[in-house]
This record gives structure tokens, sequence and C-alpha cells, in this order.
């Protein structure tokens, strides 16, 4: 809709007159109303900006920042269409290194570059027109609000000139000439490089999970947080320690645990400061004389980065916090019958004496019979110690600063589901009874489906973090985090039982079987995926669910493709730990304004790889769909955002030329 075609009627603008009485604050005269509407409509014929998506990152920082430095290859891309022609692939590559780690790189080419000054002049040549071209889909005004304040000014006049215009062209090369010799060339280069990095992502949207399983989780929280404009939802590994920070012991005990079951200690000891020695302390005394073999790390973050002496000890905080957990758990459950969970109780149904455990009318023998801490007529009791050790750990999480922060900015930046130009964002799954409709959820006595049970569930766990929520509402939402990491109905996880009991004490694959959700057996039908979509109100002739959580294990012919391409399922396995599984090490989904690409990534092996050699994480890029025309922002989101406002600056201008709203000179 344009301002010509606008029907606007004195009776629409006395409705809309107080909305227009505040425009025009902002809008004080009949020029100032038009220049902004012309200003709006160019922005509007613009290209979309480009969207990606990404899924599980699992604390692999290095590997999320390199994709975030190179655009997961679109910048190579974009070089190597400027200057394939003129360069080879290894100048294409050590470019590409230099917009990447450009600090790094320029202490290198320092120490083996004679001509320094004339490779600065190339490098500052060659910057500028990738600038120029990743800077083409944008308004002078947000490329502006992208550039480094002191060098806002000349970047500008570079990205706006051109070294071939015959009658600009002195100008042009002056002030490269001049960036030189003030020494400014290294600050320049390195701030160019910035810029291309930030302008080569519109918009960042991560579905879920950042935490667990990498080492890194707090610095891909940091970067973030630094970062441009972004969005996540909420992954179940996120929730978990959402709810740890709000002060749910389960959730802390799991977070606890996991850390050890990986060997990650880095983000919960350097990252968040929570102090794991009281637990060291109760592991060596309750399980001195236990070697605890089942609980010995099996995924190691790097090669020898732990002695014999410490996986042992590992192994011993990893058992003591794991009986602490089931016992929380039984506790949880025991107090919550509304969750039906109380097959996951398992405590009481052991036989210590036989070395067994009955589970579903079956019984199984016992891996593992040393729980001392354990009294079988009361097995979901914590020994007084425990208790003493569970009240640091929980004020531990409760006092870091820097978690509680970064939680924050989950809350800021997050939610269950996002609705972003005719995509469906969640991470997991949308419970469904067998029969493909919506299932009913219950939460805290109320029942929701679809959209307003994700709704729900994001407005409960953020009651938990607010001051003026009733005791009982909140100390319910402070338990639902746990039961959103594994219960039945949560959206988070959808499978009958987490066999975590099962997976570490029962060495019969049997017991380690969970059922999944109707979702999961029904996401390849186009009728149930459409469905979905309409409950959210998502439209578009290309409309789609993206999710992550479930690994496509690609290397064994899986597509990430479901439902006649409806549905996109990106986890590739950022993480160390699924690289076998997947095949290939990440996914990145790409949605530019003429195509969605998706981008398999390999393993990330270090900056100074990257550095050196110019190596990078982008293995093969694949099209998945080609749009019907090229997409400019008035045909998404932010544009009818952008029209709504050109009506009512219409309506303004209208109300000002009809004397309605008087003009205010300045």
């Amino acid at each position: 809709m344009t301002p010509h075609t606008l029907a606007v009627t004195p009776a629409r603008i006395e409705n809309d007159r107080r909305i227009l009485e505040l425009l025009a604050q902002r809008f004080p005269t009949i020029s100032a109303a038009s220049t902004e509407i012309i200003n709006l409509e160019a922005i509007q014929n613009l290209p979309k900006g480009t969207e990606h998506f990404v899924a599980d990152l699992h604390g692999e920082h290095e590997a999320f920042r390199h994709l975030l430095k190179n655009a997961s290859g679109n910048i190579k891309r974009k070089v190597t269409e400027l200057f394939g022609a003129t360069m080879r692939e290894s100048e294409i590559r050590n470019l590409c290194a230099l917009i990447y780690y450009p600090a790094e790189k320029l202490q290198l080419i320092k120490s083996t570059e004679e001509e320094l000054d004339d490779f600065y002049s190339t490098a500052l040549h060659q910057l500028v027109k990738v600038c120029q071209t990743v800077s083409s889909k944008y308004t002078r005004s947000k490329v502006r609000k992208a550039l480094p304040r002191e060098f806002a000014y000349i970047i500008e006049e570079l990205l706006h000139e051109s070294a071939a215009d015959y009658d600009k062209v002195a100008y042009f090369n002056r002030i490269i000439e001049t960036i030189i010799s003030t020494g400014q060339a290294e600050a320049f280069i390195i701030a160019l490089c910035n810029v291309i990095q930030k302008l080569s992502i519109d918009q960042l949207h991560i579905l879920g999970d950042i935490f667990d399983r990498g080492p890194g989780a707090h610095i891909i929280m940091e970067t973030l947080r630094d970062y441009g404009t972004w969005d996540i939802q909420w992954g179940n590994h996120d929730v978990l320690w959402m709810g740890a920070a709000a002060g749910n012991d389960c959730c802390i005990a799991n977070v606890i645990r996991m850390s050890l079951r990986y060997s990650n200690l880095t983000t919960l000891e350097e990252g968040y400061g929570i102090n794991l020695l009281p637990l060291a302390t109760f592991a060596m005394e309750t399980y001195a004389d236990d070697e605890c073999e089942l609980f010995i790390p099996t995924v190691l973050q790097a090669e020898n980065a732990h002695t014999e002496k410490t996986l042992r000890l590992m192994a011993k905080m990893h058992k003591a916090i794991t009986v602490i957990q089931f016992k929380l758990e039984g506790a949880m459950i025991e107090a919550h019958p509304d969750w039906k969970m109380d097959d996951r109780r398992l405590l009481h149904r052991m036989d210590l004496a036989a070395g067994t455990v009955e589970i579903d009318g079956k019984t199984y023998q016992l891996s593992d019979t040393n729980f001392p801490t354990i009294n079988p007529d009361s097995p979901y009791e914590l020994t007084h110690e425990e208790r003493h050790l569970l009240k640091k750990l929980h004020h531990s999480f409760a006092v870091s600063s820097v978690l509680q922060r970064h939680v924050d900015s989950l809350f800021s930046h997050g939610c269950m589901y996002g609705v972003y130009n005719s995509n469906l964002l969640f991470h997991a799954s949308m419970p469904l009874n067998a029969d493909g409709m919506l299932r009913e959820v219950n939460i805290n006595g109320a029942y929701y489906k679809g959209r307003r049970l994700m709704t729900q569930i994001g407005l409960t766990l953020r009651s938990a973090f607010n001051d003026d929520t009733p005791a009982p509402d909140k100390a319910f939402a402070r338990d639902y985090f746990w039961y959103l990491w594994c219960g039945a109905d949560s959206p988070l996880f959808d499978k009958d039982k987490m066999t975590t009991f099962e997976r570490y004490f029962i060495t019969d694959p049997e017991a380690h079987h969970e059922e999944k959700g109707w979702y999961y057996k029904l996401r390849d039908d186009e009728r149930v995926i459409d469905m979905i979509l309409d409950e959210f109100g998502v439209e578009g002739t290309q409309r789609h669910i993206i999710n992550g959580h479930v690994p496509v294990r690609t290397g064994k012919g899986e597509s990430p493709l479901r439902a006649g391409g409806k549905l996109m399922v990106i986890d590739g396995g950022f993480a160390k730990a699924y690289h076998k599984t997947t095949g290939i090490a990440g996914y990145t989904l790409i949605y530019h304004s003429s195509n969605f690409e998706l981008v398999e990534h390999q393993p990330f092996t270090s900056v100074e790889e990257a550095v050196n050699n110019g190596t990078d994480i982008v293995r093969t890029t694949k099209m998945v769909e080609q749009t019907a025309r090229r997409v400019r922002v008035c045909d998404t989101d932010k544009g009818r955002e952008l029209q709504s406002q050109i009506d009512e600056l219409t309506e303004l201008l209208y109300a000002f030329r009809h004397g309605i709203i008087k003009e205010k000179r300045l």
C-alpha cells in the first residue's frame, strides 16, 4: 500500500487522533512527514537482509565465533564473485582469513611482508570493494550505525565513492594513501573487516541448546551480548541451566552431572565461578574405596586433557551428584503427582542385596550396587552431608552474577517459539495426539495446546524470576523448569521417559529405549505441518517450520528436509560428541533474498590454522529452495511494520493539510 492508495477519511483521522498527535511530536511539519514517507517507501524496495539459522551449538564457541566471522561462507562467496577472475584461490583464502581474523592475520603478515605499504594499499582497496558489496542491501543510515565512531566518516566516504570514477579517482586514492602515511592502516583494516562481518548477517536465529557438551557456552553468551540482532528459541539444555539459575536443585544436579560426564568443567568453574570443591571433598570421602568405573568421563574435551588422578576424582564427583540427582528427582515427582512420572522413581525399586532393580514389571541386573548414602527404608532422603553440600551448590549458582546476566539475555532475546518471515521456529517438538491433532497439556491445573501452550510456558518460566509473582506460583514455575527438561508432555522433550538411571546402571539396551512423541512420528506429513503453521498464524506461499534438537544423520543419508520441504531440521551436530553420529559438524540455514541455502560445516580446527593456512569450516552448500522472485523488505515482517508507519504518516499529512492537527514550525 502506498500513500496515494490509502483511504483516509475524517472519521479515520478522528479515531486515530491521539496516535497522530503523538506522531506529530516527532514529525511536526508536512515537510518532515513527507520526507519520512519517502525514506520508508525507498527502504521497502530494498532486498531483504540475509537471515542465518543455527541450532544446537552445545558450547562449541570457537566454531560458532568462526561461523559469525565468515557468515557461514557467505563472505568467501562474495569475495570469490568479486575477485575470482583476478586472484588465485590461495590469495582469496588469505583475504578471507584477513577479514575473519584481521588482528591475528596482520601480525603474521607484518613478520613476512617486505613491502608493507604496498600490501596495505592493495588490502584496503580490496576490503573497500567487499564492504561496498555487503552493504549494498542497506540504507546509508543502517550502514552508518555499524561503523566504528573513530573511522565512520572516512569509511562512509570510501563506501560511496569509487576508484573507477574518473572525477574522484585522485580523491579516493589520496584517502587510501593518507590512511597509510598517518600510520592508521592497521587499525583501519581491522575496522573495515569488523564492518564486513557485521553487515554480512542481518538477523541471527538460534534454535536452542547453547549449553552443555562443549566447553564454551559462557563465551557464546558473551559473544551474543555484544552482537547485533539475534533471537533464540529456548532448547531443553538452555532451560536446564535457566532452571539452575532460578534455584531448582534438580536442574543444578543435572547441570553438574552432565558437565562431569563430558569432562567439561570450564563453563561451570571458569565461566560462572561455581565452586565444586565441596562436591570434590564429599565425593572423595564418600566413595574413597570405589573406583566409580561407570562414571569415568567417556567424552574428553581434548586429548590428554586430564591426568588419571583427575579422571578418578571426576568419576567420584560424577557418581556423587548422580545419586543426589535421583534422590531430588524422586522427591520432585512425589510433590507433583499430576506430572504422572512416578515410573521414574526407581531408587525404592532396587534390591541392593540381590543386585537388581524392577522396572515396568521386569527385573534387571544392576551394574553397580555401592550406594552408601541410600537408606533402603527412605531412599529419596538426603543425608546430612548431602543436604549441606546441596546448600553450598545452590548458593554458588544463586550468586553467580555472570550466569544470572546470561539468563537475563536468554529472556530478553528469547522465548519458546518465534515467527519470522513465514518461518515458524521452535527447538524440538509440538505435543500431538495419535490422530495428528494438537495435544492439550496441563500446566498448574489449566490446559493449553499449540500456540497458547508455548506462550503459557514462556510466561510460566519468566514468572520464576519476577519479584511480584505469588510464592506458590513462583515455586511451581521454578519446579517446571525440570519438567520441561524430561517431562513426557514437554515440547522440549516429548518422549515417554528419560532413561538416565537405566543408561548408568543397566547394560540391557532394551531398558534404554525412549519412545518418541507423535510429533516425531508424524512430522513427514504435510497436512500435520500445515495444521501447525495455521495454528501459529504463519502465512505465505513458501512457509516452513524450522527445528533443531534431533541430530540429522547426514552420513547415513538422512535429509534435513521433511514434509515436502515444509519442515527443516537443522541440527547437524556442532558438538564434537555428535560428529560421528551426523557425519558433519553442523548446519547453517541461510535465507537470502532469492533463496534458502543449507550450509554443511566440517570440524573447526583452530584460529591459528585459519589464520596461517586460510582453512575454513564450510564443506558444501546446497540450495534448498528458490524464491519465486527476489524478496524485498516490503514482503517481510519488517516491511509490514514499515507499511503501518507509512499509513500513519499518510494520515498525519491529511490531518496537517486539512487543519485537523496544526503544524509546529520550529
